[in-house]
């Protein structure tokens, strides 16, 4: 019998989402939480270095004092040991807690994270640890599909929140209803992450909830 489809199983209702309030799709890496930070610390504790100067990630683990950085793939093998060992240890990003729990007094929240399968005890254990129990989905790839899939459910006006352009950029070409913001939360990052006129870019967190407001609340 072949598989369902991956969006085939994503069912508002299911979820516990209620149909009649606006809908707020967020990312958790570099949105909700400080990867980047979570994750340099984890490389440190086995002897490497992690050096934010650019927008990468595999590109920017060295052995210590190296000029080159690791090769891809094993720099692959540590975020896949990270996630399945240590995603939960990660810090909230500055002001996403809060500002999450002013927008779910009006709106419902789903988190959408593309993470390895090995990782959704961990990251839902983190979001109930840190007050947020939001319906959580685990993607690989674009985001576009998956949100279309979901937004498609509810009539009510929907938001999505990610630091990757090319993953705001599929929303809008499959979802192109749903407003999106990009957000990115390590200071290190912020001067070297491309942006794009299509998508609002707020890196604070109080603000950004105010502009998700003003989209699906009309305030």
């Amino acid at each position: 019998m072949a598989e369902p489809s991956p969006t085939a199983v994503h069912s508002l209702k299911t979820l516990g989402i209620s149909l009649d309030r606006p809908l707020v799709i967020v990312d958790v890496d570099e949105v909700l939480g400080l990867f980047m930070k979570g994750f340099g610390g984890f490389l440190e504790s086995r002897g490497l270095e992690f050096r934010i100067d650019r927008f990468a990630l595999f590109q920017n683990i060295y052995r210590p004092g190296a000029g080159e950085h690791l090769p891809v793939e094993e720099g692959r093998r540590h975020f896949e040991d990270f996630f399945r060992t240590h995603c939960g240890e990660i810090e909230p990003a500055p002001g996403a807690v809060e500002a999450l729990n002013r927008l779910g007094k009006r709106a419902e929240l789903l988190i959408l994270s593309n993470a390895p399968a090995d990782a959704e005890r961990l990251r839902a254990d983190w979001l109930q640890k840190h007050g947020l129990p939001h319906p959580l989905i685990l993607n690989t790839g674009p985001k576009g599909p998956v949100t279309a899939h979901l937004v498609a459910q509810t009539p009510a006006p929907a938001a999505f929140v990610d630091d990757l352009l090319p993953n705001l950029d599929s929303v809008a070409e499959h979802a192109p209803r749903v407003a999106t913001f990009q957000h990115v939360a390590d200071e290190r990052l912020r001067p070297l992450a491309p942006r794009s006129e299509r998508h609002p870019r707020i890196d604070d967190w109080r603000q950004l909830a105010d502009a998700i407001e003003a989209a699906v609340l009309g305030r």
